[in-house]
């Protein structure tokens, strides 16, 4: 296809971060509302029991398909026909994953109280339902990344968010006492968006591309196509649907099996990879649902500073690590050793893991320094005194920072390893993964009973120590049999790092003599000590950035200029 990945990728990437900053600050708006308003009970129930409930759903039904399917462009044998029938295969999956799910959340888990069990119940239904209706939308989603619609991407997260929030917080305003309904109703709705607003693109897209494709017979020069046409003409090609029809299952032509063989087995590695992951990656919530070693208030209490602890992880981290998911799938193929590979590709890939692998980095380790100056005043505005009282939430929100730079690493590296895996290798990771698995669930538990909740945080990040270790060893050796070595510029300069331990202690003196006596003061200190740390950054990484803009720059060239 004609399109540079790399610039999509980052286009991709930019926009995300924008939406889920957009997304936090209206689920931090509703979840203060909850806080302050009907209690925390309501908050642990629908925000640790029915989020995992939907996270459980989705994750096991759709991640190992979605990603197998994004391999796809490396395996010759795979046609769009078999690609639709295995996207399909989500739905079947979540009904019947549906089944026990419901039954465990209703039956097993910790008891929720009489007064909220009925809405509880019906909660826990809406959840199952929402997830089965979004999964109808899966092949659009799929196109449209596949095909780098990154503008209908963020359109259609953004509306569905707007439209659950707003449904959800209407609900609310009128009977406080129905919130658990009207967060089942809400997610509902909103599903039903996604549906509509994925087929409703493609439905008028596709007529457009067809008068597209007529009206290019007629003009040979490229220049004039995207001219008259924009970039529509990059697609016409290789775009395999004629019609919202072709999108269904056993409506495209299709000579082959119903299925590819070598993406049945890619699907089985990564189920198996995602149910550990799944397991590693809401492993707390699993404990404290199953296990009543806190409270759903105490429960509340964590997921909001697990959420506030995770902003640089939800706003840059897994955007950065979905796009760079992408590029690395469509950039390096899996079954093919890197020196048989085109070395252009392999260097850039090389460059670019380099250089994001120290970005996320820097970002990491300015939440580890400055979260332990803020973690009290952030907690402080944002849920009040009786919030805070105690000191639990600034405790654990110090903790959390320090996990941040694991996850940041962790995300991106592990990215690249699974992007470049054979099914052999994912395989053989899985093993690993088990391991990390059964460890993270008996650390989370003894932890929890010995030292409260922090004892979740130091479980998640022995959890991510291994496995980044894992992905940076996996790394190193992929690159070294052709004398390249991503890691050696993985860790920001001496200069950066010294001006943020100077900055991290300027602020913990801001907070010692100013907290007391003035906020804002201690957070203009704040800022001026990020904005020094981030300029010195952007001074000693001057050649990233003059990477970052040229790609940029040739993206924009791009639109006027035929890109070979």
């Amino acid at each position: 296809m004609a399109r540079n990945i790399l610039a999509s990728s980052l286009q991709n990437a930019s926009f995300s971060i924008i939406f889920q900053i957009f997304c936090r600050c209206i689920t931090f708006a509703i979840n203060a509302f909850i806080v302050r308003s009907i209690g925390r009970d309501v908050l642990g129930i629908t925000n640790v029991r029915l989020l995992l409930l939907e996270s459980t759903l989705l994750f096991l039904s759709k991640e190992a398909i979605f990603r197998a399917a994004l391999s796809s462009k490396h395996n010759k044998h795979c046609n769009w026909a078999q690609l639709i029938n295995q996207l399909w295969i989500t739905v079947p999956i979540c009904c019947l994953l549906s089944i026990p799910c419901l039954y465990i959340w209703l039956r097993w888990l910790s008891a929720v109280e009489d007064h909220f069990y009925v809405q509880y119940r019906f909660g826990c239904y809406a959840i199952a339902f929402s997830c089965i209706i979004e999964l109808f939308a899966e092949v659009p989603i799929f196109v449209s990344q596949v095909f780098c619609f990154v503008k209908l991407k963020v359109v259609m997260d953004t509306t569905h968010i707007f439209i659950r929030s707003f449904v959800f917080i209407a609900i609310v305003l009128l009977n406080k006492t129905i919130t658990i309904y009207a967060f089942g109703i809400a997610q509902i709705i909103s599903a039903l968006t996604i549906i509509v607003g994925n087929y409703g693109f493609f439905y008028v897209y596709i007529p457009r591309l067809d008068h597209y494709r007529i009206e290019s017979k007629k003009v040979d020069d490229k220049y004039e196509l995207r001219k008259t046409f924009g970039n529509h003409y990059e697609n016409m090609d290789d775009f395999p649907f004629q019609s919202i029809k072709d999108m269904f299952p056993g409506s495209l032509p299709n000579p082959n099996p119903t299925f590819n063989s070598d993406l049945k087995l890619l699907v089985l590695s990564f189920a198996k990879q995602g149910i550990l992951k799944q397991v590693l990656t809401e492993g707390e919530k699993y404990v404290m649902s199953v296990s009543p070693v806190l409270t759903f208030s105490e429960q509340a209490t964590y997921d909001v500073v697990n959420n506030m602890g995770s902003l640089a992880a939800r706003f840059i981290f897994r955007p950065i690590e979905d796009s760079s998911y992408f590029y690395f799938t469509q950039t390096i193929a899996r079954d093919v050793d890197l020196s048989q590979q085109n070395q252009k590709k392999v260097n850039e890939a090389c460059l670019v893991l380099s250089y994001v692998c120290k970005t996320v980095t820097s970002i990491g380790l300015l939440g580890l320094v400055f979260g332990q100056s803020y973690s009290g005043t952030i907690l402080l505005l944002y849920g009040g005194a009786d919030f805070v009282e105690g000191g639990l939430p600034e405790v654990l929100l110090r903790w959390h920072s320090l996990a941040i730079v694991l996850l940041a690493i962790n995300g991106v590296t592990e990215g690249y390893m699974f992007a470049t895996n054979t099914s052999k290798q994912i395989d053989t990771y899985n093993y690993y993964m088990a391991v990390f698995s059964v460890a993270f669930l008996m650390l989370s538990y003894k932890l929890t009973n010995w030292i409260g909740p922090v004892g979740f945080i130091l479980a998640n990040c022995f959890n991510m120590g291994c496995r980044t270790s894992y992905s940076l060893y996996y790394i190193y050796t992929n690159f070294r049999k052709i004398g390249l070595n991503p890691l050696s510029s993985f860790l920001p300069g001496s200069m950066f790092l010294v001006v943020l331990i100077t900055c991290g202690f300027v602020c913990k003196i801001s907070e010692s003599y100013f907290r007391g006596h003035s906020i804002l003061y201690h957070m203009l200190i704040g800022v001026l000590c990020i904005s020094v740390s981030l300029l010195t950054w952007s001074f000693e990484n001057r050649q990233l950035l003059r990477t970052g803009l040229t790609k940029y720059r040739e993206r924009k060239l791009s639109l006027t200029y035929d890109s070979n």
